[in-house]
């Protein structure tokens, strides 16, 4: 059976992760010919068809579906007291997974030349993309090119700097500006919905180039120009921006959210415009991810 396990950040212990939808995981991206079967006949069926997603959404926006709240906070000891609504007010599970925080459990690293975490998440860095040797595997890349779907952008980037941010339906799923800038108006590229889990990437790193994604481009006078990638998964059909393009806004603000299921984000920086906090670059070399909050450090100018 798989087992993933990450450093927190805040107790700098390494804990397995209680993975959900665990079962799933194992049955499409495991071992063992039967895995081998449904990776190969049904998996790209599945992922393909947003139906499959977008029902299974629809399942966790049904008032019924509140009764799985109580439960998956206990089984995944998420902590409540952090929360803007009671448990009880939650109107689907759909609701309490699009949930907002209070302000006091997310303070913002307030330095201008600071780049704070964009959302709760399990973080790799790379501070040279042209020198990583693979996200998840030794030796397997995938092309910026395809990711981005723009020549021009992928060379401004290919020596730059990449940070991926691993979301789990665990997490609280909104996703905020990591400094002040200027949000360009977003661009969706489609695909299908593969699993970001670890284990599903280490199967298929190009997962990240083939899924549904939206590009926004971050215009900073200080970090110069950043590209940030909101990244669909299984069961995430929705990828929801809040933000008006074209006016300023401030780190810390909400950019959008994710609804039901698990996800990521990256990060692209033009060279020399970020050097990574020493404990994220340190446990990326060793392809751990970090735990983290929003509203942390992640590197400076």
């Amino acid at each position: 059976m798989f087992k993933l396990y990450v450093i927190d950040r805040k107790t700098k212990k390494e804990e397995e992760e209680k993975i959900f939808g665990k079962r799933a995981l194992d049955l499409f991206y495991g071992r063992g010919f039967l895995a081998k079967f449904v990776s190969t006949f049904i998996l790209p069926f599945y992922a393909r068809l947003s139906f499959f997603s977008a029902f299974y959404g629809f399942l966790q926006k049904r008032k019924r579906s509140a009764r799985k709240i109580a439960p998956f906070i206990k089984a995944f000891e998420v902590d409540a007291s952090e929360f803007q609504k009671s448990i009880e007010d939650f109107s689907s599970f759909n609701d309490f997974f699009i949930r907002k925080l209070k302000k006091e459990f997310r303070p913002i690293d307030s330095g201008k030349e600071v780049v704070s975490l964009p959302a709760d998440g399990r973080y790799l860095v790379f501070p040279d993309l042209s020198q990583s040797d693979g996200f998840y595997v030794k030796g397997k890349k995938f092309s910026l090119e395809t990711f981005l779907q723009n020549s021009d952008l992928a060379k401004r980037y290919e020596t730059g700097a990449m940070v991926i941010a691993r979301l789990c339906p665990t997490d609280y799923h909104r996703f905020h500006f990591p400094f002040d800038c200027i949000p360009s108006k977003s661009r969706l590229i489609n695909g299908p919905l593969y699993s970001v889990n670890p284990i599903a990437l280490k199967k298929n790193i190009q997962i990240f180039s083939q899924n549904k994604r939206v590009l926004t481009s971050l215009d900073s006078e200080v970090f110069g120009k950043v590209m940030m990638i909101e990244v669909g998964a299984t069961h995430v059909g929705s990828i929801h921006q809040t933000f008006i393009p074209d006016i300023k806004v401030l780190k810390g603000d909400e950019k959008g959210y994710f609804s039901f299921g698990g996800s990521s984000i990256v990060l692209l920086f033009e060279p020399n415009q970020i050097t990574f906090d020493e404990d994220l670059v340190e446990k990326s070399e060793r392809k751990i991810e970090t735990k983290a909050n929003y509203g942390t450090s992640l590197g400076k100018k």
